[in-house]
């Protein structure tokens, strides 16, 4: 009787109140999901959930691909609701035009981000030198400093493609461009990610859950609007709209055979440029 109650609890989730995430978990976040389980939800950016994944302390978490090797004895990842896709990589932007980046000082979102892996594969090839000091910064306060000359150059992801020129900020590289270009596979960026002790039917069931809330909002994505904007950080309803128009795509209903092998080149390429553990193939399977 004990284990079927909590069973029945919610499943303490957490993820940013990017558009992307809210706009995929709306559906089932408000219940219109027939069968789905109940969910309690924490809003916190990628630094911090990656952070809370380390430390097993939620049901459910959006991730950075970046963090697997580290928490997939105790996480699976799931086959959906995640962010991957083709000309969404993150930019490496400064306050002039075409500078050097050796030696040079760089505020990243977090050391643990796929978006600093991307940058550390990215100055690997193309940099002569290192770069210099590492500063981690949430992701919203890297333009201002690097407008605002506190910083060299920033690494910058979501919606800051569409508004980096607002800050008068040029772009350096893209990092997603070259992951393509490179590879061939789409960017592999965020994760979903849920304890396999919750059981594989449960996994499934949570997976078939976020599948459908999707589709939901894909279906009649004014439904979502009012949940997206209410936690956008004050972002234009049109930016939003490009935020999700670019972060939402077929790889977030389902993995699919390049997803899954996007994943495998970005952890197998990191792990053989030392900057990453190795993983074993067999625990990104699923559930």
């Amino acid at each position: 009787m004990t284990a079927h109650t909590e069973h029945r609890q919610p499943l303490r989730i957490a993820y940013s109140p990017c558009p992307n995430d809210t706009f995929v978990f709306d559906a089932v976040v408000h219940g219109r999901v027939p069968g789905a389980p109940a969910l309690d939800v924490t809003f916190a950016d990628i630094d911090l959930t990656n952070g809370m994944a380390e430390r097993g302390e939620f049901d459910v978490l959006k991730v950075s691909y970046a963090v697997l090797p580290y928490v997939l004895d105790e996480y699976a990842l799931l086959p959906c609701g995640g962010a991957l896709g083709r000309g969404c990589g993150p930019l490496v932007l400064t306050r002039e035009a075409g500078i050097d980046l050796t030696g040079r000082t760089v505020a990243v979102p977090s050391e643990k981000s796929t978006a600093y892996l991307l940058f550390r594969l990215w100055a690997a090839d193309t940099l002569p030198g290192r770069v210099g000091q590492i500063v981690v910064m949430p992701f919203h306060e890297i333009m201002p400093a690097v407008r605002d000359g506190k910083v060299e150059a920033g690494l910058v992801i979501h919606e800051a493609r569409f508004t980096y020129q607002n800050y008068g900020l040029h772009k350096l590289a893209d990092m997603g461009e070259h992951w393509e270009n490179t590879t061939g596979l789409p960017i592999p960026l965020g994760a979903i990610i849920a304890k396999r002790s919750l059981g594989a039917e449960a996994l499934t069931g949570l997976a078939d859950s976020i599948r459908a809330s999707v589709r939901a909002a894909w279906d009649d994505p004014e439904v979502s609007r009012p949940y997206v904007l209410e936690h956008a950080q004050e972002m234009d309803p049109s930016v939003a709209d490009q935020h999700i128009g670019l972060y939402v795509n077929e790889f977030t209903h389902d993995l699919g055979e390049d997803g899954y092998a996007a994943v495998r080149g970005l952890l197998t390429r990191a792990a053989a440029e030392g900057l990453l553990p190795p993983h074993r193939p067999e625990s990104l399977s699923f559930p």
